[in-house]
């Protein structure tokens, strides 16, 4: 099996160096694979700078990073495969990152794996090691391994497993190019590649090459044959299917009265594989001392703990939200205030002799919902910043394992806690935050649950419009309607866990990664490409929206009330008086789709009065009876959320129709809250 992974490699090596122009004109393509928490998004950033493209795999909601670099006159194309613990396939992640080693054809892989837990991340390799493309080990943390007290000897694992091993700290950009040079060597044949592949245990080394010769004439190319055999012993699903439509049906049945009676061969297949690791690492590793105890253990006696755990996330998110709303919010309101209106004012008056659709049109439509994405950006920075930061220190696994045990009430796991959490900030960022969810069915879930989190905009609402018709209770019912919303969405989630996203379950693993100092490098190139991300396809959906908004409110007129929005709201009368409104709060429900701000300011437009002064307030008292108002405030915390959302949920889920399923479910909900609350109210003669 080795030489055969030899041979396949000096055969693509042969192909380069005899054609010289080729090797200059095409790029060499490079896998970077890995298990999460490796530091593999570190190296990749530090190689392709803002070099980057990033996409979705074809057909796949995961996301997909390419970028480019040059060294010694030669492009490299470097691919970053999804994080993954192995090539079996147990997950999304893990099919695609085999399905592109095998189909794809890499002409380098770049396994990276972790010093500080060298054992427990050897696996990935031992399963590239037997696949054709040629493997380059980077042997990431090396700084983290020391400072544990672990240390690894490069040249002796490099000789052991007859492959290039380069020690590296990404963090702090040390072995970044030496990576690139070992790259380069192998690429280019320059070095003797002759790997130490794992074999299985002798136990079932006969049924294997039995197995081999049964499927050998049938193995699709580009798939080893030798690969396939090994994979249909693991009972690997996907190896499984694909075996039993070209087998025939003499041949598939011995194959699986072989596999029948050898079930226990997993056990085997994993065990030859900690074999060779033990082996590969016996000389190469020292560990501490026993009963030393290490820095990460020190502090996660307390991360970890199930009541100090949850303390310390409390007083991290604590911070979180700090900042979000005592620097990010000052910075939307300062860029709303100076640059959007600035903007809108200046545009008024260069636009003044101008017809005034078109102006409307510019200033209303166009540039307010431009302003509008770019008030949001303060608050993406400061959410996309604090997850790096998170994410590379190794804080998010801690956060996610106290968290597990309470978020499978709803059938997700752990990681769905913190975007969830970051919805009280802004709906956007918590949407947006999903992808750090590995299983699709948990990130979609978790998608689908981020607006009823009651974001800041429905907050102000609810402060601004509570006193005005509660008075000193005002704060209870706050509290209430926040509870509602929280209450809802656990209900939700439970029943779209037991339905519509019933299935697909992925047992919650994690590797706890050591503690290490973040790179700050990483951290701005991941905030830079998600904000811009965020720009280029907010505006798809936010621009338009924004134009069509304003169209609705503006014609025929004159004014709103005499707009198509308005005789929308009129049209929508009848299903208001069944929670006690009137068609000027259907109205402001619709314009809050733009920016959940625009309730207060459409109410104090459609009843003639102050936004934030008596007049308003004394208004919607005399036109609303509490259990109305009460209507209202429930139904506007559960209302569809705003352009942006909206926009960030069609972005991360690819899907118009799960868009169109949130924006419905969401529309019900708050109709219903609405209806019950008022039409409880009056059965029970109480607030009408």
């Amino acid at each position: 099996m080795a030489r055969g992974s030899y041979h396949s490699v000096e055969r693509r090596h042969h192909r380069l160096h005899g054609h010289v122009l080729d090797e200059v004109i095409r790029p060499v393509t490079v896998a970077l694979a890995g298990q999460p928490n490796v530091g593999k998004s570190t190296i990749f950033n530090i190689l392709t700078g803002m070099d980057q493209h990033v996409g979705n795999w074809p057909g796949k909601t995961i996301e997909q990073k390419t970028g480019d670099y040059r060294h010694n006159d030669v492009l490299f194309h470097l691919v970053d495969l999804p994080g993954t613990y192995s090539l079996t396939a147990n997950s999304e992640e893990e099919r695609i990152a085999r399905e592109y080693i095998i189909c794809e054809e890499p002409d380098v892989v770049v396994a990276v794996v972790d010093a500080a837990i060298l054992e427990r991340s050897l696996y990935l390799l031992a399963e590239l090691l037997v696949l054709p493309a040629p493997v380059v080990l980077a042997l990431n943390m090396m700084d983290v391994a020391a400072q544990e007290g672990i240390q690894v000897e490069p040249n002796v694992l490099e000789a052991a497993l007859g492959i290039p091993v380069v020690p590296m700290s990404a963090a702090k950009a040390q072995g970044v190019e030496a990576l690139a040079d070992a790259i380069d060597a192998l690429a280019h044949g320059e070095f003797d590649y002759r790997p130490n592949v794992p074999t299985i245990r002798p136990d079932h080394e006969e049924i294997l090459r039995e197995i081999e010769s049964l499927i050998a004439e049938h193995v699709p190319p580009p798939y080893p044959t030798s690969w396939v055999a090994v994979k249909l012993l693991e009972g690997d699903s996907v190896m499984v299917e694909m075996m039993k439509e070209r087998l025939p049906s003499d041949r598939r049945q011995e194959v699986e009265h072989l596999l029948h009676q050898h079930e226990d061969a997993i056990l085997d297949v994993a065990g030859a594989r900690y074999d060779w690791i033990g082996r590969m690492t016996r000389a190469a590793l020292v560990r501490p001392r026993a009963g030393q105890v290490t820095v990460t253990e020190r502090l996660d006696r307390v991360a970890t703990h199930p009541l100090l755990g949850i303390g310390v996330l409390l007083l991290v998110l604590g911070i979180v939200f700090w900042l979000t709303f005592a620097v990010g919010a000052p910075l939307q309101g300062w860029l709303d205030l100076y640059l959007v209106h600035g903007a809108s004012g200046w545009l008024a008056g260069v636009l003044h002799a101008a017809p005034a659709w078109l102006r409307g049109l510019l200033v209303d439509g166009i540039l307010a919902g431009a302003g509008l994405m770019i008030t949001f950006l303060p608050i993406l920075l400061i959410f996309f910043a604090a997850l790096g930061i998170l994410e590379d220190t190794g804080y998010m696994a801690r956060a996610a394992y106290v968290m597990d045990r309470f978020m499978h009430l709803m059938g997700l796991h752990g990681k769905s806690f913190l975007p969830l959490c970051l919805g009280f900030g802004c709906n956007v960022p918590a949407v947006m935050g999903s992808r750090i969810i590995e299983s699709r069915r948990a990130r979609l879930l978790t998608i689908l649950l981020a607006p009823l989190v009651p974001c800041a905009a429905r907050m102000a609402v609810l402060a601004t419009l509570a006193p005005m018709f509660f008075g000193s209770r005002a704060f209870l019912v706050t509290w209430a309607l926040v509870g509602l919303n929280l209450g809802v969405l656990v209900l939700v989630g439970i029943a779209l866990d037991k339905t519509l996203l019933r299935g697909e379950r992925v047992a919650f693993v994690m590797e706890l990664p050591l503690y290490h100092v973040p790179n700050a490098r990483t951290i701005g190139l991941s905030v830079w490409h998600n904000l811009l991300m965020f720009l280029k396809k907010a505006a798809k959906v936010i621009l338009p929206v924004s134009v069509l908004i304003w169209a609705l409110s503006t014609y025929p007129g004159p004014g709103i009330a005499h707009s198509i929005l308005g005789y929308l709201g009129r049209a929508l009368e009848p299903l208001g008086a069944w929670m006690g409104f009137e068609w000027p709060l259907m109205v402001a429900m619709i314009t809050s789709f733009v920016a959940k701000e625009n309730v207060i300011a459409t109410l104090g437009v459609l009843y003639g009065a102050s936004e934030h002064g008596q007049a308003l307030g004394a208004t919607l008292t005399a036109v609303l009876s509490p259990a109305a108002g009460l209507a209202f405030l429930a139904s506007q915390m559960l209302f569809v959320p705003c352009v942006a959302t909206v926009a960030a949920i069609r972005q991360e889920t690819r899907s118009w129709r799960w868009t169109a399923f949130s924006v419905i479910m969401l529309l019900g909900l708050s109709l219903l809250a609405g209806v019950l609350i008022y039409q409880g109210a009056r059965l029970l003669g109480v607030g009408v």
